[in-house]
């Protein structure tokens, strides 16, 4: 497989236009994740790969294969279990009696957007055999590199509130992921809302159409590679960053790949929002998915409860950002 050319570039209206449609597509199926979806988008346009971290039956897969579907790309799922070779995701090569020689034969990572269901079930082995694939986009078999298709991306879920026969994912892996969501309870009346569809489509699934193809999707991405940030909002991202590496509560802080992730899904937010500039607002909003899982509880406030959430909500409010911001009017922006 051979990856794509160099795409055209969209501009930030016709992304922010196209974001919205697909986001309205899977808001058909989906319920009650407007929030997290809008930031899994985000995280996709700014290359990145997903990870849905909440209790079971929340409709997290369903999240992630609608999400593929209204952006038109291949859809892979595999359910991972304690037994889960790494073959059985990036493929191996077997002997072929006809030539007598031995071929490729591709696991399911050679896909669009590629899913791995309640990825803590498998072991470390298994887990890390998707890292080359998520920070290299290929994949490396018996000495022989095989590239992926682009645009690629990996969704996983991982169930946190169970740990017998879980192998939780280390921090190395936890930082491939450009983004961690929750998707939370519904509230009482979008629960209503999701038994009532069911009881009015009469089956169990319903089609998502495809908004965009992925030559689309490439240039989406593309036209987001092009919009720049005020320096004031980037220091604003590396003081973020920064204070973590500070925190007593903290055995290890977030790493300047944090700080520029924090960047780059606020500048797909902002572009989602129709605008070619970042406020500190939109730094504000991806904080708490893109930081919580870079870091590394003390032993002590780990066991005093803390959650690394909790101690990026409080930096939020400690760290000042930006009075203005170039192309914003100043009197919209918050420090």
């Amino acid at each position: 497989m051979t990856s794509a050319p160099a795409p055209t570039s969209l501009q930030v209206s016709e992304i922010s236009e196209l974001s919205a449609r697909v986001l309205a597509e899977v808001g058909t199926v989906v319920v009650g994740m407007e929030k997290p979806l809008r930031t899994a988008l985000a995280a996709i346009l700014a290359g990145g790969h997903v990870l849905f971290e909440d209790v079971p039956g929340l409709g997290k897969t369903l999240a992630a294969r609608s999400l593929a579907s209204a952006l038109g790309l291949d859809f892979a799922r595999l359910q991972c279990t304690p037994d889960l070779l790494p073959a059985d995701i990036t493929g191996s090569t077997v002997y072929d009696p006809a030539t007598r020689e031995f071929v490729f034969r591709p696991g399911p990572v050679f896909t669009g957007l590629f899913l791995a269901d309640e990825i803590n079930r498998t072991a470390p082995k298994t887990q890390s055999a998707l890292l080359e694939a998520m920070a290299e986009r290929q994949v490396t078999i018996d000495g022989t590199t095989y590239p992926l298709t682009l645009p690629f991306h990996v969704m996983a879920t991982s169930n946190p509130v169970e740990y017998e026969g879980t192998y939780p994912l280390p921090e190395a892996q936890l930082d491939r992921f450009m983004v961690r969501l929750a998707v939370g309870y519904p509230d009482r009346e979008a629960e209503f809302d999701v038994l009532n569809r069911r009881l009015d489509r009469r089956q169990e699934f319903s089609p998502v159409q495809a908004v965009v193809s992925p030559e689309t999707l490439l240039a989406m991405q593309s036209g987001v590679e092009d919009v720049t940030l005020d320096p004031d909002v980037i220091r604003y991202c590396v003081d973020l960053a920064a204070a973590t590496r500070s925190l007593s509560d903290l055995e290890v802080g977030a790493s300047p790949r944090g700080s520029q992730t924090l960047m780059l899904v606020a500048r797909a937010l902002a572009v989602i929002d129709g605008r070619d500039y970042v406020l500190p607002e939109d730094v504000k909003a991806v904080a708490v998915p893109v930081l919580a899982h870079r870091l590394t509880l003390s032993p002590a406030a780990w066991a005093a409860g803390t959650s690394t959430e909790t101690l990026v909500i409080s930096l939020l409010d400690q760290v000042a950002g930006p009075a203005t911001v170039a192309g914003a009017d100043s009197a919209s922006v918050r420090p």
